[in-house]
């Protein structure tokens, strides 16, 4: 432990309180006191307008007098001995009161045992990972004697092991230096995020701006991503215990159960403080990414607080300057734009309010991405966007205010929260409709279409934010029937990680077939194709990347359809 002179520093307490009942020469002095010669002789000398007094020899005790009584001499050696002890215990008081804050070490090496002694066969105390931060109380030999308040564990560590760290401010520049290198290192987070929070306790208040909060951010946010994504069991030890040591520093990193797995995510504390003080374009729009995760959304949310969260999410994305960004990071918040107005459209359309608003600005930051400057990172996101922009798309389209001649629809309130459809001709009414199907999903009736025969509709029913369906209405042998096709084979438990749509493409002369479009994820893997279906049993005759691979589908595909889609995007 270093320690500082304390040259002109006041005495203790104790001390204190002596000193200030020494009177100064015109302010209060004893009447007996008297400078010169008298006032020496009784304890009290003047010096620069104030009387000091003289070292302790000099006192009157109750038993010294002038008269030849007990002199300094006579004083029992008990006396001596204790006033000898108590100018020692001062003395060693005022000198802790000057000193310097107790030293710090971080542990830099995963697996790092404490050790009860200082050397290797001493019994250890526990396992020290990188990132932990000890209380430094002395060194013996190449050992460092430490105290893990985490933990309520003194013991030794090797020297090489820790780096010893001194938290006065004039040392912050350098944490800061370390902090900046760590900011990038992956499997680096709790140690990174040890020295973020020994320079927050360094520097000075005036001096912390965003770029400790953006890395301390950044590094948490991907230490939950290595535990959400690790796959390998044997690294499972390892995230836990950096975990454990990120949490000691006031990191919160939640968890969630998506589709059987476990999702962790940050709380994005360090991000909101990014936000609120003076940063960059560039950190800006790092912490407004962070904080707008989709899979970081809570599954038990309820749909109100959903709807409070996008609302806030969308505008945290709004006031993210682009203008100085480089493309790459343009593009991502574009695309994280696109997802939550998206899914705004859709709650809207739930509340019985107009939907055209965001779902139009779905589709232009959608359309705004320059894909000549996606990352091959950003290329699942892009299409989770895209899957997400098709599946309200349409909510940009103008409501229908007539009902068409001929097949057609007509959707009126059933039960609290459903919408029933009713299929009428014209030889049918409100009160004799063909076919009567009621849902809580949205129904998006300016999507529907109608074969040139009059024997087949294709509607847009939307019962989740990213996953739209297409209900087929088509006359057999049986009479009038509806069957739901789905993106994938089931609706997903967590539509937002597994986002998909299928939207009618055209109808195919003759009657017996028609051309679907559909993009999906399912089990983390995406896939687009382009499809000719069979009327009857909507089986799928064919499959293709691409409608150019397809003669019947490039032929007959719905002009319609092609101006509005995104799957050809």
């Amino acid at each position: 432990m270093k320690f500082r002179t304390c040259v002109d520093a006041r005495p203790s307490l104790s001390f204190s309180r002596w000193r200030e009942k020494v009177p100064t020469a015109g302010a209060g002095a004893p009447a007996n006191s008297g400078a010169g010669p008298e006032g020496e002789r009784q304890g009290w000398r003047e010096s620069g307008g104030r009387k000091l007094l003289l070292h302790f020899r000099h006192f009157r005790h109750p038993w010294r007098s002038d008269e030849g009584g007990t002199t300094e001499d006579d004083l029992p050696r008990p006396a001596k001995f204790a006033a000898i002890f108590g100018l020692i215990v001062g003395i060693a008081t005022a000198q802790f009161a000057c000193a310097e804050e107790p030293l710090t070490a971080i542990v830099v090496q995963d697996s790092t045992p404490l050790r009860a002694a200082a050397k290797d066969s001493a019994q250890q105390q526990a396992v020290l990972w990188q990132g932990d931060a000890l209380e430094v109380r002395g060194r013996r030999l190449d050992y460092v004697q430490v105290y893990d308040h985490r933990r309520e564990r003194a013991g030794f560590v090797r020297a090489a092991q820790v780096r010893v760290l001194s938290l006065q401010p004039e040392n912050s520049p350098e944490l800061l230096a370390v902090v900046r290198f760590l900011r990038d290192t992956s499997g680096a987070e709790a140690l990174g995020i040890g020295y973020a929070a020994a320079y927050l306790k360094a520097a000075p208040a005036n001096a912390i701006g965003a770029e400790a909060f953006d890395a301390l951010g950044t590094m948490a946010d991907r230490l939950a991503r290595r535990a959400s994504t690790s796959r390998n069991k044997a690294n499972d030890a390892l995230i836990a215990a950096h975990l454990e040591v990120v949490a000691g520093y006031g990191v919160n990193i939640r968890s969630f159960e998506h589709d059987g797995r476990m999702q962790l995510c940050y709380d994005g504390d360090a991000f909101r403080r990014v936000l609120a003080l003076k940063s960059t374009d560039d950190e800006k729009a790092r912490a407004a990414l962070a904080l707008t995760r989709q899979e970081c959304i809570d599954p038990a949310i309820t749909p109100l607080e959903r709807v409070s969260l996008d609302e806030w999410r969308a505008d945290v994305l709004d006031r993210a300057p682009r203008a100085n960004l480089p493309e790459y990071l343009k593009n991502r918040l574009r695309m994280r734009s696109a997802a939550v107005w998206s899914s705004i459209a859709f709650e809207r359309t739930r509340h019985g309010a107009s939907a055209q608003d965001a779902a139009n600005l779905a589709v232009q930051e959608l359309a705004a991405i320059n894909k000549a400057d996606l990352t091959d990172d950003d290329l699942a996101a892009y299409n989770d966007a895209a899957m997400r922009v098709g599946a309200s798309r349409w909510g940009a389209e103008p409501e229908r205010t007539t009902v068409p001649s001929g097949l057609a629809i007509v959707t009126h309130p059933g039960q609290p929260g459903e919408t029933c459809i009713q299929l009428l001709d014209r030889k049918r009414d409100l009160a004799h409709p063909l076919l009567q199907r009621c849902t809580y999903g949205t129904v998006w009736a300016n999507s529907a279409r109608t074969n040139p025969y009059g024997t087949a509709l294709a509607l847009a029913v939307q019962p989740l934010e990213s996953w739209r369906e297409m209900w087929v209405f088509h006359l057999t042998g049986d009479g009038w029937r509806v069957d739901v096709v789905p993106p994938g084979g089931d609706a997903p438990d967590n539509p937002s990680l597994n986002p998909g749509y299928i939207e009618f493409a055209g109808w195919v002369p003759g009657g017996k077939k028609m051309l679907a479009a559909r993009e999906v994820r399912s089990a983390g893997k995406f896939t687009r194709s382009f499809e000719v279906l069979d009327l009857d049993t909507l089986a799928v005759q064919k499959r293709v990347d691409s409608p150019q691979a397809l003669s019947l589908f490039y032929r007959w595909q719905d002009p319609a359809w092609k101006g509005q889609t995104v799957s050809l995007r």
